[in-house]
């Protein structure tokens, strides 16, 4: 499998977009997550605990061969993706909120992932090597996120009027390497899409599907607000299938391209299902100012 899309293009890809996130941000976004703890526990409770345990339902549902059972586990493990920001960004959501959970949660799946997939790893009788904690990944994803986020809002705060009239030109930019990433995730994988879609295809998109439902009708059903849940939304249904596939790969990991097929097939579908579930949550907000602005109308007609 070559993954050269994956961990090289698709990391400095997110990194050049998360630097144009980082131009719309201030520290003020930040300090305003404080009024938004509820979203901030119901999103990395429902990433941490309900995801791993969904995802074990659908592979003793579906019962595939044990090495993609366990790279299904090592993809619900795994933290939330770096183009959660931008779809978020797309779709209304909070960013910052994104920004801030991809950074926690990769920091609490330094414990978390190595301990799902051990788990996995002895459940279901492959191999008989263990996963260590892997603070250099970590590391990674830190970097991906917070250093191009960080110089972005270093420009925005040194230069503001400049960073303000970047920051559509650098929106549109990044839809179209969203797009050229698509179109080159599928080109590149297009000889072995077919067997990887008969292998995991149903399972990899219920989860897929079901995480996004999750992330955004929990958080809304605990009366959380929308752009908050948009952002959960995203969140947790764009894992970070590039550090799953890094993960399932190297030699000094778990060295299994079979582990790494539900990653694979991840990768490419999140891209759509995402879209779709973005554009709904988008039209439901429309909807929700219009049906707002209805009643206020009423209300004044009737004083």
């Amino acid at each position: 499998m070559d993954t050269t899309l994956a961990t090289v293009a698709l990391p400095l890809a997110l990194a050049v977009i998360m630097f144009g996130l980082g131009l719309g941000l201030t520290p003020a976004d930040f300090r305003r997550l404080a009024a938004f703890p509820r979203a901030v526990l119901i999103c990395l409770g429902c990433q941490i605990l309900a995801l791993p345990l969904l995802c074990l339902g659908l592979v003793l549902l579906f019962d595939p061969p044990p090495a993609l059972a366990v790279g299904m586990m090592l993809l619900a493990a795994s933290p939330g993706g770096t183009s959660a920001s931008l779809y978020s960004r797309l779709f209304g959501g909070n960013v910052a909120l994104n920004i801030t959970l991809t950074a926690v949660n990769s920091l609490i799946a330094v414990v978390t992932l190595p301990l799902v997939v051990n788990l996995s790893l002895a459940y279901f009788a492959v191999g008989d090597g263990t996963l260590g904690l892997q603070f250099g990944k970590t590391l990674q994803v830190f970097a991906v996120i917070l250093l191009p986020v960080g110089a972005g809002m270093l420009v925005r705060a040194r230069f503001p009027d400049a960073a303000l009239r970047a920051e559509r030109p650098v929106k549109a930019a990044s839809v179209a390497v969203l797009v050229a990433l698509i179109a080159g995730a599928v080109a590149q994988e297009a000889e072995n899409i077919g067997g990887y879609l008969a292998a995991v295809g149903v399972p990899v998109l219920l989860f897929n599907v079901a995480s996004l439902a999750a992330g955004y009708w929990v958080p809304r059903w605990a009366g959380v607000g929308r752009p908050e849940a948009v952002a959960s939304c995203m969140e947790i249904g764009l894992h970070n299938s590039t550090l799953a596939l890094a993960i399932a790969l190297s030699p000094a990991l778990l060295g299994s391209s079979e582990i790494a097929v539900p990653a694979a097939v991840y990768g490419v579908l999140m891209f759509f299902t995402a879209a779709v579930a973005g554009a709904l949550a988008a039209r439901g907000t429309r909807r929700a100012s219009q049906n707002t602005g209805t009643s206020s109308h009423q209300m004044n007609r009737e004083e």
